[in-house]
């Protein structure tokens, strides 16, 4: 199991990545040190600063012909990852 599950590409996150941050989906275990070696390795960049925040699953339902179903999305952990100035992390290289 990989401690870096995937980036967080969203309307948000691309702000983010002006100012040299970037956002990840991590496992629900690492701690901010596993983190920032992680990227280190992968990416090949200095890591700042990591912040890490737990996003609670969300109540969701929806109707159907015959019955109302609901349940709960999954909980995950996001890691925020601050680079150092004139680095950078290009998600679209290999497309």
């Amino acid at each position: 199991m990989s401690i870096i599950k995937r980036p967080i590409l969203t309307e948000k996150s691309q702000d983010l990545q002006k100012g040299g941050q970037y956002v990840f989906e991590v496992a629900n275990k690492t701690n901010k040190i596993e983190i920032a070696k992680e990227i280190k390795k992968m990416y090949g960049v200095e890591v700042v600063a990591v912040n890490t925040l737990r996003q609670f699953g969300k109540k969701k339902s929806r109707s159907t012909r015959t019955k109302v179903t609901s349940g709960i999305t999954s909980t995950f952990k996001k890691a925020i990852v601050t680079i150092a100035k004139g680095e950078v992390i290009d998600f679209y290289d290999g497309i």
